[in-house]
């Protein structure tokens, strides 16, 4: 990965973190929770969702480390579940809201890259890592493990008592997302190889 593609990945990485964050905050907003709002998150402003580990700190971790791809994240929106209008599946929504997002943007660059067939290669990659990247997000964010947005949007469908022993895991989330990314990002690759030939018409691999 030469230099120009690392500052493109990490930009388009922190800028599609900070949409997803603001499309949870849209959300909320419009379901009767104006926390993100009264906090300055309801924006596409990247400052205001950037976490100093997950979206600086994390991304460079891995350029230096020669990973084969970058990764990170945003600070997450903070809601009320409480104020929200719709109490049964509220939060499932406003979970589904920020995956939502990312799988708009890769549908979006995706399509582009399949039907613009002449359009320079360089160009092309481009448009291919805002894909790729916005496809990790999505997946990777609805693994259902607290705090991730699948444990929210598991939890919906839940009983209560199932739902308590599943959000009695979020102390230990931290540590349960780092054993996935270690274990289990293999699944999340295959998905977003599936979900890249469907849009783009190509496999990655």
């Amino acid at each position: 990965m030469d230099t120009q593609f690392v500052i493109f990945s990490v930009i388009i990485l922190v800028l599609s973190a900070a949409f997803h964050e603001y499309m949870h905050a849209w959300m909320a907003d419009r379901l009767g929770d104006h926390t993100a709002r009264d906090l300055g998150r309801l924006t596409i402003n990247p400052i205001a969702h950037l976490d100093w580990f997950g979206s600086i700190f994390l991304p460079f971790l891995l350029i230096i480390s020669q990973v084969p791809f970058v990764f990170g994240y945003a600070k997450p929106v903070p809601f009320n579940p409480h104020n929200l209008r719709d109490q049964r599946w509220g939060s499932a929504k406003v979970a589904a809201a920020g995956p939502l997002a990312n799988f708009l943007l890769a549908l979006a660059f995706g399509l582009t890259l399949r039907f613009m067939p002449s359009i320079d290669a360089r160009l092309g990659t481009f448009l291919a890592y805002i894909v790729i990247i916005n496809l990790v997000l999505m997946f990777f964010n609805l693994v259902p493990i607290p705090p991730l947005d699948g444990s929210k949007i598991l939890a919906s469908f839940l009983p209560y008592h199932l739902q308590q022993k599943l959000f009695r895991l979020e102390p230990y989330g931290m540590m349960l997302v780092i054993l996935f990314i270690l274990m289990g990002m293999r699944f999340v690759w295959q998905g977003v190889n599936v979900l890249f030939f469907l849009i783009v018409g190509t496999w990655l691999f």
